[in-house]
């Protein structure tokens, strides 16, 4: 299954292969040429279809868990001072996407949009510890009845060039649901209130909609 926003790159992608294909089987005579053209098409074709899959999953709805917005590996957990829209210190989990996993941003917990703003910017690598304030991004806060209000902000890498966010003002959400989507290579941050209990550690690989961020009892 794929994504609705690849839909209109698919099927450039598809077609182009296709043209391709031909050219390559009527026109290049030498063996070896004809067959690294039509294995680098394919393989082209390949990883983009790869990159919008959008795989169906399970989520176990629970107002006292937060869960990975996004596929990736977990490469920040510390305290700092989120200034947009708190302005005081939280605690940032920071989970980074290849241009290999999942693209599909999902709701961390279930709630009401309170705010959801679009800044355009750089396109700093997305490990870049500038990339959450000076790169092309999102920032969403949904209110959540446990938790209180939750941060998460998509933001843009150094080959991702549109960010797809669905969330609106006065929206109700449901966690693990799209929320949008980033595409070619990015990260999002959850900033959480201090003292939120993580459960997970540096480095380890989350499943966006699956993998528990952090709980409350």
């Amino acid at each position: 299954m794929f994504h609705k926003e690849g839909g209109k790159i698919i099927l450039i992608a598809t077609t182009l292969t296709v043209v391709f294909l031909l050219l390559a089987d009527n026109f290049i005579s030498l063996f070896w040429l004809q067959k690294a053209v039509e294995i680098t098409v394919l393989f082209l074709l390949i990883m983009i279809l790869q990159f919008f899959r959008n795989p169906k999953r399970e989520v176990a709805v629970n107002d006292h868990h937060i869960i990975a917005p996004v596929d990736g590996k977990v490469v920040v957990i510390e305290e700092v001072f989120e200034a947009e829209y708190f302005k005081d210190k939280r605690l940032q989990v920071s989970i980074f996407m290849s241009p290999i996993n999942v693209h599909v941003t999902r709701y961390p917990v279930n709630g009401k949009v309170k705010y959801s703003k679009y800044h355009p910017g750089k396109y700093l690598v997305a490990w870049h510890p500038k990339a959450s304030t000076e790169n092309e991004r999102t920032t969403i806060v949904v209110e959540n009845r446990v938790f209180g209000e939750i941060l998460y902000r998509q933001i843009a890498g150094a080959l991702a060039k549109r960010i797809v966010n669905y969330a609106k003002e006065g929206m109700q959400v449901i966690q693990g649901t799209d929320a949008g989507f980033i595409k070619f290579g990015s990260r999002v941050d959850l900033f959480l209130p201090l003292g939120t209990e993580i459960n997970v550690k540096l480095n380890e690989k989350a499943v966006g909609g699956k993998t528990i961020i952090a709980i409350k009892s």
